[in-house]
């Protein structure tokens, strides 16, 4: 039997219209919390570790020829990097957790905090009220990175 393969979603890929395109064959495994990582804008969406945190994330169970479509889309290897990380997967409502090993895009070395475009932020605040992620992450994100790029402007 082939083992499943999982892919831990925070960004644009909370979409599940735009997953359809890019990832015809991906289905939605469940949802998990990323303890220990924040959620940051440099542009698009990053998390970093950060001690006391979490990001809500999407986790989709994907195959091999949408982990090659996910690559490309994410610009793997050289905008973002890919890891593994162990989870705690349960169905949408929380229920059932099961540790599992997931994939997860993380942004290479060297970028700094930048706010997203208007419709890209939108995606994911949909992804979020649609999966009852707390959408207060979401905007202290944004909040963060509008002082950062505040920041380096004065």
């Amino acid at each position: 039997m082939k083992q499943k393969r999982y892919y831990i979603a925070y960004g644009s890929n909370l979409s599940v219209e735009q997953m359809a395109v890019r990832c015809p064959d991906a289905e939605i495994a469940g949802k998990a919390v990323l303890d220990g990582w924040k959620l940051v804008f440099k542009v698009h969406a990053d998390i970093e570790p950060c001690e006391g945190s979490a990001v809500p994330a999407l986790v989709w169970e994907i195959s091999e020829q949408d982990e090659r479509s996910l690559d490309i889309y994410e610009g793997f290897p050289s905008y973002y990097g890919k890891q593994e990380m162990e989870i705690t997967l349960t169905d949408l409502d929380g229920r059932n957790p099961e540790a599992v090993t997931a994939m997860v895009y993380t942004m290479t070395e060297g970028r700094r905090m930048q706010m997203p475009m208007k419709g890209y932020y939108d995606v994911l605040a949909q992804g979020y009220e649609r999966f009852g992620f707390h959408p207060r992450l979401l905007r202290q994100a944004l909040a963060e990175a509008r002082e950062a790029v505040e920041h380096e402007l004065s």
